[in-house]
């Protein structure tokens, strides 16, 4: 019995490093540091943190959650609808390269 424990407590710990770990790393990674974007609700290039831990671990259990850290528009705006983390979210340099018809693949 204590055999057969430790090999189901040894499996578990194998998947949670090698799978649930990666992805928790890697999305923290991702959303980690300032980003300046173009704020869909007023149109204007502000300074945002994403809450980047957080978005890590709801990551691991499958999640997709984003929520803002802080944004260079609050006080003034604080308690937006937080439209800039959709999904399909572009930087402001991305944004005005879309904008002006410039693209540095092309």
């Amino acid at each position: 019995m204590n055999r057969a424990f430790l090999l189901i407590a040894g499996i578990v710990t194998l998947g949670l490093y090698f799978v649930v770990g990666p992805a928790a790393v890697s999305t923290f990674r991702r959303y980690r540091g300032r980003r300046t974007i173009i704020c869909p609700e007023v149109d204007q290039i502000a300074e945002m943190e994403i809450k980047a831990g957080q978005a890590g671990v709801m990551a691991a259990l499958g999640k997709h959650y984003l929520r803002v850290k802080w944004c260079s528009l609050w006080p003034r705006r604080k308690g937006c609808a937080e439209e800039c983390l959709k999904d399909g979210w572009q930087s402001a340099e991305e944004q005005r390269n879309k904008d002006s018809g410039h693209d540095k693949l092309s």
